[in-house]
């Protein structure tokens, strides 16, 4: 098998396709391992079990290979390595089961075809896990849906608070220039009356300064 899975690298998905690849090769290696143990009957329906197995591999390969575009950059090659190792292991996988589907055609004679693909069982199985994948993947998407669903809405809220707080700010200029004004016009009038004030007290002062002027004259 390839290398252990990597969990600093790949989307979630990469690595869901990842984990069930490894599981399927697992169970294929199995199946190769009791195939020359087998005869007869229980021989060719674990020839095609595990012709299966690899068509299934191929296809989780191929899944990850399209979702590996949204694993990073920087992890890509690392994940390009991984996808090698497992094309190579899956091409040993494929020369072993042709070496015994080769033992099983030179024990049984023409009594059965060579390829294992027509051996007449269905691939119910593999189908039931294609569509287990669908739904998975079926199911992030959605997930991820409503994440930015609700990011989005989120972001919608902030919004609004800037716009009230903008708002606020404004209404809130607008009052301090009011303030302005008015303390400059009372300022102003203030002004005027103390110049007023003081005119009244130089009159008052002129007045008097003439009674008295006119009394000694």
């Amino acid at each position: 098998m390839a290398n252990p899975l990597d969990t600093d690298a790949g989307t979630e998905l990469f690595k869901h396709y990842e984990t069930e690849f490894q599981l399927v090769q697992a169970d294929l290696s199995a199946k190769l391992d009791q195939l020359s143990e087998l005869t007869g009957e229980p021989r060719k329906a674990a020839l095609a079990a595990a012709e299966r197995a690899l068509e299934e591999s191929t296809e989780l390969i191929d899944q990850m290979q399209m979702e590996k575009q949204n694993v990073p950059s920087a992890g890509r090659a690392a994940i390009n390595k991984r996808i090698r190792d497992y094309k190579t292991d899956v091409d040993n996988k494929r020369r072993r089961l042709r070496q015994l589907a080769d033992d099983r055609a030179a024990l049984f004679g023409g009594r059965y075809t060579d390829d294992p693909r027509g051996w007449g069982l269905g691939g119910a199985g593999m189908l039931d896990r294609s569509t287990q994948r669908l739904k998975a993947s079926q199911a992030l998407a959605a997930e991820t849906e409503a994440i930015g669903a609700s990011m989005l809405a989120q972001l919608q809220q902030q919004r609004e608070v800037i716009a009230n707080t903008t708002r606020i700010l404004y209404e809130s200029e607008g009052y301090v220039d009011r303030s302005i004004k008015s303390l400059k016009g009372i300022a102003r009038r203030m002004a005027t009356n103390r110049l007023i004030t003081i005119a009244i007290i130089t009159v008052l002062v002129l007045l008097i300064i003439a009674v008295i002027f006119s009394k000694f004259r």
